[in-house]
Order: structure tokens, then sequence, then C-alpha cells
């Protein structure tokens, strides 16, 4: 997705999100994973060492299936597998095309997801076919060893609501600052910040990248501390949780106003008949453009958005795909809607 960098994580980092994972989940060895995310990708390091920790199975699911629905469905099915640690893009590509119970999966038990935000009428899909498995949202970058907060699903949420970040894993603190370095305790959006056992070393042969994104924490003037600034925005819901906003690269000045692009995905992704979605801004010629897959017509979204956004928020340019680009890692490939803006 640009270029790549090398984040060094310690083994006590990994033993510890593994123990975290194995004792939150009560994994054991009649899990069966089926592996979606490559090696080289963060996310699978739950899949690997969970199996070898515990001496479950794992399947790693063929690239070509998550490109055939039917398939892919078929596949778990045929496995029997019962666990699946997945980007949203992927468990999205099912529900959207109607694939949830082609065939339907007795023996699926866990569907946990990270590394992009999950579309909650999606998700609703998933939870309306298998009511009866534990879903569990997960937080991290690469950064923190993947994983440093767990939300499990525990009641209902519309399909135009967030899905909280969940609590912290073992060892590991999340919290929100503002501009100014100021702890964020209110429902006012902050930066999320990460500090505990989870945080890497630094990046590879990179000094300067690892200063400015592993830092002194700004609470403590006690002694050397240093946390991890994520470039996530968050604020906290009307129960207090933690909920994911926007990346503070998507946060854009239009019109005026402070606006977080990942606030119009969320809008758009709840209206009926949208598949998938991603907004960027076109700078230069200082518009918000949408892409979106799905049956709905332009002129329908427009109208479905306006009940759902300020004016300055709707997008100016709406764009339909035949189907939404996937990078390597399984997510929205926004390097190459960005490359459509030129």
């Amino acid at each position: 997705t640009g270029n790549p960098k090398g984040v060094i994580i310690s083994e006590r980092a990994a033993v510890d999100f593994t123990e975290w994972g194995a004792e939150a989940f009560q994994i054991d060895d009649s899990w069966a994973f089926g592996n979606q995310t490559p090696f080289y990708f963060s996310m699978s390091v739950f899949d690997i060492y969970q199996t070898l920790r515990n001496g479950a199975t794992m399947y790693i699911i063929p690239h070509t299936a998550f490109s055939f629905p039917v398939v892919l469905m078929k596949y778990l099915f045929e496995h029997k597998i019962n666990a699946i640690f997945w980007v949203p893009s992927a468990l999205s590509m099912i529900s959207a095309l109607g694939a949830l119970n082609c065939p339907h999966l007795p023996e699926l038990r866990n569907v946990l997801f990270g590394g992009e935000v999950m579309p909650m009428k999606q998700l609703n899909k998933w939870i309306a076919e298998y009511p009866n498995v534990r879903y569990v949202n997960m937080y991290g970058p690469t950064e923190v060893t993947d994983t440093c907060t767990a939300y499990v699903v525990n009641r209902s949420f519309e399909d135009t609501e967030h899905l909280p970040m969940g609590l912290p894993c073992r060892n590991m603190d999340v919290f929100l600052l503002d501009e100014q370095n100021a702890l964020v305790t209110d429902q006012s959006i902050g930066e999320v910040f990460v500090r505990g056992t989870g945080l890497a070393y630094g990046y590879y042969h990179d000094p300067q990248k690892t200063a400015e994104s592993f830092v002194q924490n700004p609470l403590n003037q006690m002694y050397p501390e240093v946390i991890y600034r994520t470039g996530d925005l968050a604020q906290r819901n009307a129960f207090g949780e933690l909920v994911f906003v926007s990346r503070k690269d998507f946060q854009i000045k239009h019109m005026g106003h402070r606006i977080e692009l990942g606030e119009i995905e969320a809008a758009i992704s709840a209206v009926d008949g949208i598949d998938s979605n991603a907004c960027l801004y076109d700078a230069k010629r200082q518009k918000i453009v949408a892409f979106y897959t799905g049956s709905v017509e332009e002129r329908e979204l427009l109208q479905a958005l306006k009940g759902l956004l300020p004016e300055y928020m709707l997008p100016n340019k709406r764009v339909h795909l035949e189907k939404m680009p996937i990078n390597l890692n399984g997510k929205v490939d926004r390097q190459k809607l960005k490359e459509t803006l030129a």
C-alpha cells in the first residue's frame, strides 16, 4: 500500500499477546481456524500462535477462494472450520452477495475481525444468520503486536451505529489525547495512544519514523515512558466505550468544517443497497468523493445521505464501481482509488 516498513516486535510482546488471546477466548485444541490473512500481515500472528500454543488446527484458505463467496463458504463447510479472524472486507463480501447460507456453517463458533472498520449493516446480516456465534471486534495496528483492544458484541446495534473498540488486552492501556496532549475524558474526539507490553521497539532502520510515532507519555513527567501514537481518532459513546471514528489523515477541512471521512463512510454503509464504500478527498478540486458498490442508484444514495449527514458532509461526487479494489491484505485498496483522482 506504500513504502514497506519493518516493525520490530519482541518475543515478550508476542508471547503476552498469545497468552491473552488463549485465556480471553478459551481457545483449545477443538478450534479449527480458517486463515485469511497473508503471513506478512500482522493479523496472521493470532492464527499462527494460537494454533501452536493450543494444539488447534489452522487451514490456510487459498487466496483465490476469496473472489468466489460460494467457493469460500463450501471450503469452510467441508473443513468444519469453527473460528475465523478476517478483515471486514472479506466478511462483507459474503454477506453483501447473499452467500451466508451457501451452505450454512453449523460448526462456526467464533467470528473475529479487525484491520479496518466493520460495517454494522453487514455484521447484522451475519448475526441474523448465525445468532449463536461469538463476534469480536479486534482493534490495533501492527506496532502494538496487532491488537490492543477487543470488544465481544454483547448487544444489538442499528445499521447506523458504530461498534466499540472494547477493553484493553492484558498488560495494555489505551487512552485519548487532544491536540494539546491533554487527556480526553468526555465525548470529544481525540487521538488514540497505546502503552504496555505489546509495543514494538520501533521501525527497522528508521530512527526518524520511530521518534515520530513512539513518544514520551506527556501525562508522565516523572520518568521515561514510551507510548505509541496510532494516528487513529476515537471518541466515547453514551456507554463510555471508545469508538473508532477515522484515521487522522482521513480528517479533512472542507467548506470551513473539520470532517472525518470515516463518519461519511459509516453513513453510506447504512444505506440500503450499498455493499461496500470508501471516501477520499480530492484536495485539488476540493471535493469529497465517495466510491461505492451495490444496487442503489446515485440519486437514491444522495437522497438517503441527506437524512443521515449535514449538507457540508455530503459527497460532492459519487462513483459507482462494479467491484471495490482490494489490496493483498484483503482491505479496500485506497491507493488504487486515489490514483483515479489524478
